[in-house]
Order: C-alpha cells, then structure tokens, then sequence
C-alpha cells in the first residue's frame, strides 16, 4: 500500500509527457493572451475613474500601479512565450501569479482600511476561480494542485489578519454595505475554493488520460501516425526557420508476415512490442518515434544531421538484432531484425513529403539489398 502511494505520488511530479508538454505550452500561451488582453482593459480603468468619477486619489494611484505591473507581466510572459521560451517552470510562476493577483487585489483593501471589502468582496473573490479554472488549460496536475494551495493558504492569511487586527462587526461600521464577518461563511469559501481545485485536478487527470489514448498506440506504447505527422510539420518548420539539420528515419520489422504464419500472432505482438520499446530507449526525449502502421516505424530527429541519423539507426539495428523475443505460445526464442531508411533537411530534401518518400524508399532499397541494414544514401552504407 505504501509503495502504491509512493510510486502514485512520484508519477504525479515526475517530468511530464511530451504529448501533455505540448498541450500545456498552448494552453499557456492562450492564458497569456486573455491575460494582456484582460490588463490592457483594466488599465483603461483607472483613467475613466479620474476622468468621470470622483475618486480617492490613494486607492487610484494603488490601483493604477498594481494594474501596470499587472499589465507588464503580462505582455513580458505572451512575448516571451511568442518566441518559444517555455521551460517547464514558467507555468507554476505564471499560475501563482494569477492567484497571487486576486490575493493582492483583497489585501490592497486592507491596506486602504476597508476590511469588510477584502473578506466579504462578491467580486475579487471570485478572481480565484478564474485563476483556479486556468490551470485546467496547462495540461499539468501538479500546476492545479499548487495553485489550490496557494489560493486557500493566501486566502486564509486575508481573513486571519482581518480578523485579528479589525474587530469587524463593531456596530461603527454599520449599515455593513458588504456584510457582517462570519467565520461559517469565511470556511465555506475555502471549501468551495478547494472544491474547484480538486475539479480542476480530476478535469486535467481526464484530460491527460483521453490525450494519451488519442496520440500514443496501444501495443508499443509509441506515438500514433497522426501526431508523428503533426510532429514532423512542427520540427520541420522549426528546421526550416532556425537552420538546423532535421532527420527522419523510417524502419520496418523484417519478415513479419513470416514470423507470424511461424510462430502466431502473439508472437508477432510481442515482437512490435519488443522493437517499440527498444526504439523509445534509443533515442532522446526530444526526438519523436511512433508506430506509423503495422511493423512500420517512424522516428523524427530534430537537430540531427544525416551521419548522425545514420549512426543512432545503426546501434538500434544492432540491438534488435541481437535481442531474441521469446514466442509465448510456444517458449520459442526468435530473432527479429529491422531495415532502415534515413533521410534528412536540408541535406536531401526541403519538404516535408520528399523527406518521408526519400526515407521510405531508402527503408525499401535496405530490404532489397538483403534486409538487416540502413540505407543513408542511394547507396547501402551498413548492413
């Protein structure tokens, strides 16, 4: 039990999916968005008021400086992301931000005097659930647990403050426009507050779940062909603006039908299976491989050149080669190999489709010159 609790525990802050990764890096650049495009209303505000309203010029100055910050954080995270910088703690600053922006905003009101306004506020409050909801949109169950916490501990130090230092229901303060204090509603706030974070949790647990089964093959575990299609648009563009080297290899299970008519189907599954996770161990986490069909792989490179490529396919080859699968029906030990086909930008070709048919074909002259090699040319360079 404790070791179940342990593992679920490590899984839960261990480095993220390259699926779910991606996903977040969107949903972070869309927050940023709403996020510049929210302060650029509220700094609007502050000048309204002192244009129309009459105003306390302390609350005004407060407001206006808090809004400007507000505003300049903003932009700085939208362009920082619009240029690709992502690294993986970016989402936890920017989350605790937004939290720690309404937790500002209720403080401020204790600042100015107005207690009642921080811990019976109908508006600000409600800034959490927002700022709560968000995290939902990073893709991240560690974000949405951090945030929850945040939120209620922040919360919690408001309204302990407020009742300590402020005797709030004095009749002085009556007509009461926000309310009498009530610790029973105060606790069912932060009920309802980490309520939200807990279905801010089970909503990106779900997310996450249905994410995986649409992108990864259920038998090897590897990416599907459609996000290896969607990958290989996304690296090549990158390639492409960056100039840098991209590979792409295509490998195929040699005289599979044969093993199959041999040894059975399982035996079959069993040898996808054995290849799949030997390709997921031989290449970086950056790079992208996947099941592209059948006994058909596909590994994406990004930042690789052509000998390079060729060298990494040749330690895979030789480690299926030299991995025996043991057929389950049967006990029987089996040697399976693979032929490979490589192909790179700019060295080869600039399009997306060129490259792929350039590796297959070359995959399909490997197989031609005998099976168990890779072909990095138009000639045959390893067997």
């Amino acid at each position: 039990m404790k070791l179940s609790v342990r593992k679920s525990f490590a899984s839960l802050w261990s480095r993220p999916d390259p699926v779910l990764a991606q996903a977040a890096v969107a949903g972070e650049l869309l927050i940023a968005k709403i996020r510049v495009g929210l302060a650029t209303v509220l700094l609007l505000i502050p000048v309204i008021d002192s244009v129309f309203f009459v105003y306390d010029a302390k609350e005004a100055l407060v407001g206006f400086s808090l809004t400007i910050a507000t505003f300049l954080f903003s932009l700085t995270v939208y362009l920082l992301m619009s240029r690709e910088f992502n690294p993986p703690w970016l989402s936890f600053i920017t989350s605790g931000f937004d939290v720690s922006l309404v937790s500002v905003g209720l403080a401020l009101f204790l600042f100015l005097n107005e207690p009642h306004t921080a811990v019976n506020s109908k508006v600000v409050f409600e800034g959490y659930f927002l700022a709560i909801a968000g995290t939902g949109l990073r893709y991240d169950k560690r974000i949405c647990i951090t945030s929850g916490v945040l939120a209620f501990g922040e919360y919690l130090a408001i309204i302990s403050y407020a009742a300590s230092h402020w005797e709030l229901n004095n009749p002085s303060y009556a007509p009461f426009p926000y309310g009498v204090f009530s610790w029973s509603n105060q606790i069912a706030r932060l009920i309802i507050m980490a309520t939200a974070a807990v279905l801010s949790f089970a909503l990106v647990s779900r997310s996450q779940r249905l994410l995986q089964l649409a992108t990864r093959d259920p038998l090897t575990g590897l990416f599907s062909r459609g996000y290896v299609d969607d990958r290989f648009a996304v690296e090549l563009s990158r390639a492409q603006r960056y100039g840098k080297a991209l590979s792409i290899a295509v490998i195929d299970a040699d005289r599979f039908k044969s093993l199959n008519d041999q040894h059975g189907h399982l035996a079959g599954d069993v040898a996808l299976k054995t290849i799949g996770g030997l390709i997921r161990d031989s290449f970086r986490q950056s790079d992208t491989a996947g099941r592209y069909g059948g006994e058909e792989f596909v590994v994406i490179l990004p930042e690789t050149d052509l000998d390079a490529a060729h060298q990494k396919l040749e330690r895979l080859r030789e480690l299926v080669a030299n991995t025996l699968v043991t057929s389950p029906s049967r006990g029987e030990q089996i040697q399976v190999t693979i032929s490979a086909g490589v192909a790179s930008f700019p060295h080869d070709a600039q399009d997306a489709t060129d490259l792929f048919s350039l590796a297959d074909e070359r995959m399909f002259e490997a197989k031609e010159q005998g099976r168990n090699r890779v072909v990095a040319t138009s000639a045959v360079l390893s067997s």
